[in-house]
């Protein structure tokens, strides 16, 4: 037996008793079949089609390899101009033709190991042993996601916890560093898969792309993507319709206004980041798990409609904040109550608006099959840049904005103050129990002294006059008690 075609089938294991001799095997559709196959257990095979990547890794098709190729190919084409130069009349000396010599001898033991034509091949988005690739982004994934979490707790803190009124803007403020600290657990998760199957990627890496644990990380960051950019859109709204009706004297948006067009919002981006749910599970098409730009038409189209929607948000709050600049006078803004908030929300602007070129032009250049990104660019790009306006955004309000200066030193003195009056009524409780316990045990004594008395002197007794048994019931009657409370 040779040949061998069990594809598009519901199998989740493959037998090797029997089929050493295969040269042509095919195992495509079998999605169930997550599990390597040992390159051992195949000696003659020639030809394999797998359901996943990452088998392909086990007959030595990985992407390191792959590079070390193309690198010694250079290499090669290198040596060959040289030595046309050196027939041309340059010097060669020995050292060199020996190394040249030495160089085809392994590229050739080089193509005898890779004799096997496995695909789909392994790449960047399909690693064999690391899912980030790099150093360079495995650490700058980490600092993103610690800031991202940590400082957008802060914000989120401040706004809602502070006793201060909490105004339409300041609200905005709060739910976009929210869905910021979203996005940061979103590649938190991904470092996580990172740190645990470090090394030996290959072997989880299908078990990734089809479990819950995926398709919820891609949930929740294009959720929180397209979250934070109708939140940022609304902001941009309120504050150029706030400061025309400040210019005019008028009665500026209601909170309860505000609060519709959130909810419309998180709305909006929910349904947005379930359809590729309802689209044959888009989000394992890679472990990024996130809809690549490139690959089905599908998902490309995804990439490029959320492209021009996002674009079109950032076309509006450009338009709404120009002509906020050019209705208002020079030095009018500053004279403006909450003119930090207008400050804040342009600054936001801008820096949201930069990093989110490089999104729009890899969707734009993928649609137009421009080929001069490779693949590592892209994923480096989805894995720093895409996350880095939410880890952005709450530091420019921690350092630009005297808002949260105001709150934090707000919440500081409450918080000073909450646990200055739980000491003080704790104080008040034992000092309470202390008078009760006081109390108790003077109680306690003048019922033992007076059942003493009566079992001493009995009433029916001649000896004792009825006069003293007056004054002794006169004298313990005179105990002066401490009020119970």
């Amino acid at each position: 037996l040779l040949y061998r075609d069990v594809s598009s089938n519901l199998l989740s294991s493959f037998p090797v008793m029997g089929l050493h001799g295969l040269t042509h095997l095919k195992l495509t559709g079998n999605h169930a079949l997550q599990s390597l196959i040992s390159s051992e257990s195949f000696p003659e095979l020639k030809v394999m089609e797998m359901p996943y990547a990452y088998q392909c890794c086990a007959f030595g098709a990985c992407e390191s390899h792959y590079k070390i190729s193309s690198q010694w190919n250079k290499d090669e084409n290198s040596s060959i101009d040289d030595l046309h130069r050196k027939d041309a009349g340059l010097l060669q000396s020995q050292d060199e033709r020996d190394f040249e010599d030495f160089f085809l001898d392994f590229e050739e033991d080089l193509k005898a190991h890779h004799s096997v034509q496995c695909s789909p091949s392994p790449g960047p988005f399909k690693p064999c042993e690391h899912l980030f690739g790099s150093w360079l982004i495995r650490i700058g994934v980490w600092t993103i996601v610690a800031l991202t979490v940590v400082c957008n707790a802060l914000v989120s803190a401040t706004v809602f916890r502070a006793p201060l009124y909490l105004s339409s803007i300041k609200l905005l403020i709060g739910l976009i560093a929210i869905v910021n600290a979203s996005m940061g657990l979103a590649s938190g998760v991904l470092a996580g898969v990172d740190a645990s199957t470090f090394g030996s990627f290959a072997q989880y890496g299908a078990q990734w792309e089809s479990g819950t644990g995926c398709q919820v990380t891609g949930l929740l960051s294009i959720f929180a993507s397209e979250a934070s950019v109708f939140l940022l859109t609304l902001a941009a709204l309120e504050r150029a319709f706030s400061m025309r009706q400040a210019t005019k004297f008028e009665t500026s948006s209601s909170v309860a206004t505000v609060k519709v067009a959130i909810a419309f919002c998180f709305m909006l981006a929910l349904s947005i980041a379930a359809v590729p749910l309802l689209r044959g599970s888009q989000y394992g098409l890679s472990p990024l798990c996130l809809p690549l730009p490139f690959g089905e038409p599908s998902a490309m189209g995804y990439m490029v409609a959320l492209v021009l929607l996002n674009s079109l948000c950032f076309l509006v709050m450009t338009i709404a904040y120009t002509k906020l600049y050019c209705s208002l006078e020079k030095g009018e803004l500053d004279s403006i109550w909450d003119c930090s908030m207008v400050k804040h929300i342009a600054l936001l602007l801008f820096t949201n608006c930069i990093l989110y070129c490089p999104v729009a032009f890899l969707s734009f250049s993928s649609l137009l099959n421009l080929t001069f990104i490779s693949p590592e660019v892209i994923k480096s790009i989805l894995l720093v840049i895409v996350p880095l306006p939410a880890c952005l955004n709450p530091l420019l309000y921690i350092f630009f904005n005297p808002h949260f200066k105001e709150d934090l030193g707000s919440l500081q003195k409450q918080t000073l103050l909450w646990r200055r009056s739980k000491h003080a009524s704790l104080i008040s409780v034992n000092s309470e129990d202390i008078e009760k316990q006081s109390c108790d045990s003077t109680q306690a004594l003048v019922t033992f002294t007076s059942a003493s008395i009566s079992y001493d002197m009995p009433a029916g007794s001649s000896l004792v006059p009825s006069s003293y048994q007056m004054t002794e019931s006169c004298k313990l009657s005179s105990v002066a008690f401490v009020p119970c409370r």
